[in-house]
């Protein structure tokens, strides 16, 4: 299945999803489901539309008073929706999506969607059903094996890998979690490497003996001298095949484990050269190393700067050079950012990390767009919601940054960590708006569940010392 982006939509189903994202922004559920529901008759591959679909059915769900009395007709439905399957798996999964309006997270249409979506040939919407039932309960042994057994046949091994390793965590003695977690790992590092196309592991590597000591030093974490040893009789094998993407790969593992990461980022880098920059994964090493270098640097500025006080002359010099290199680090999450939107422009969770990195860069007329946009993304809305409030409250457009941050906050039920940090944002807000009592409320929500968050507690506490001394 190609999934169908924004951009694919025809321009009258255009105009429908902007009246979703105008009804999602109303808080008229109804109407954006009904919406979304006729969207995805025709285009059934939008996979986008039917995750904010099914974000905006849990919402409404949420939000709706359960009746003791009230019978549940999704069982009908589902069966229903099964016979169906066979004869038209299209119409099947339409009938399924009615069942699930009402109940987003009902286990055995979840689980019929996938089938239906697999009989269709559209797998992404069967991993789409079983991370709906995950959402509700990320421990369902069950459903995890399913996700698993999906993503294997998709050949995303790097996605099955998670799956088994989360399976592992849950439970440390399941043996066939265990056993698949590492086939599926060898699988992904053959595909990043390219070693599919070879009929073994030891064809890409001419020297026999080279391809031994790779793959015994492998599976340990060498120290000292080993350590050493393995450096030099790589780079005597680089130095003879100078063009071995696996040498020089190798050569940047083990001076990461050396902790020397300046070489180790030059060596990664001579990999992903001779790549040609096809191995994201490569990629992806050497910008998150680069971070770690400055982030050394940045703890090591932070406890020199403890030590003394501002008037000190030394204080300034490092102050400059700890803002110098927060600035490299946040403009390195940038331009990472920025290259993989421009790769994938309709990949809305992307959209809200370029915004949140220009956020913490400190250029928020930057991150207001991508934030905007990121909204749209069923599983980042209400953290890009609360990171564009906090932009507008940093460009001084108080009212916008409340509107935000309340809508928010309405859309999330039980006061769990995003919601306590939306609300105190929104309280500090109210404090610069001049309102101290909807300030305070916001802050005494949060310490009736949590004495502990940030300054909660001072605050709420001060206030009624206030009240003591005042009377």
């Amino acid at each position: 299945m190609a999934v169908r982006t924004e951009k694919d939509l025809s321009e009258a189903l255009r105009a429908l999803w902007l009246k979703v994202v105008a009804a999602m922004e109303l808080r008229n559920f109804g109407y954006a489901i009904s919406l979304l529901q006729e969207i995805l008759k025709q285009e059934p591959e939008f996979l986008t539309g039917r995750q904010l679909l099914r974000r905006v059915e849990v919402t409404k769900s949420k939000s709706v008073k359960k009746s003791f009395f009230k019978i549940s007709t999704a069982p009908i439905g589902v069966m229903k929706a099964q016979r169906e399957i066979k004869k038209d798996p299209k119409r099947a999964i339409e009938m399924l999506e009615e069942v699930l309006e009402a109940e987003p997270y009902n286990r055995q249409a979840n689980l019929l969607l996938k089938e239906a979506a697999l009989a269709a040939g559209w797998p992404e919407i069967g991993v789409f059903a079983l991370r709906t039932l995950l959402e509700e309960n990320s421990r369902d042994v069950k459903v995890l094996h399913e996700l698993g057994r999906l993503y294997h046949q998709l050949g995303d091994h790097e996605n099955e890998v998670e799956v088994y390793n989360q399976l592992t965590a849950i439970d440390p003695l399941d043996a066939q979690a265990l056993r698949l977690g590492k086939d599926a790992s060898a699988r992904a590092s053959m595909k990043r490497g390219g070693w599919t196309q070879a009929e073994s592991y030891r064809d890409l590597i001419k020297d026999k003996e080279a391809a031994i000591s790779l793959e015994q030093q492998s599976r340990i974490r060498l120290t000292g001298e080993a350590l050493d040893q393995q450096i030099a009789e790589t780079y005597a094998h680089h130095q003879a095949e100078p063009e071995n993407v696996d040498f020089a790969r190798r050569l940047g593992a083990l001076s990461e484990q050396k902790d020397d990461f300046g070489s180790a980022i030059r060596w990664y880098q001579y990999a992903a050269d001779l790549a040609k920059g096809a191995d994201t994964g490569l990629l992806r090493k050497i910008s998150n190393l680069k971070i770690k270098c400055l982030e050394r640097e940045i703890a090591a500025h932070e406890e020199f700067l403890a030590t003394y006080s501002a008037q000190d002359e030394v204080y300034t010099e490092k102050s400059a050079q700890l803002r110098a290199a927060k600035v490299s680090r946040a403009e390195i999450l940038i331009a990472d950012a920025q290259e993989r939107v421009a790769r994938n422009p309709t990949d809305l969770q992307l959209r809200f990390e370029l915004g949140d990195n220009l956020f913490n860069a400190g250029r928020f007329r930057e991150a207001v767009p991508e934030l905007q946009r990121a909204r749209q993304n069923p599983h980042a809305r209400l953290k890009a919601m609360n990171v564009l409030g906090c932009c507008y409250g940093e460009l001084g457009m108080l009212d916008l940054a409340m509107k935000q941050l309340e809508e928010a906050s309405r859309e999330i039920l039980s006061m769990d960590t995003m919601k306590k940090e939306i609300v105190y944002n929104l309280g500090l807000v109210y404090e610069r708006m001049g309102a101290p009592d909807k300030s305070l409320a916001c802050m005494k929500q949060i310490y009736e569940v949590d004495y502990g968050y940030r300054d909660v507690a001072k605050r709420v506490e001060s206030s009624y010392e206030r009240n003591i001394s005042g009377s």
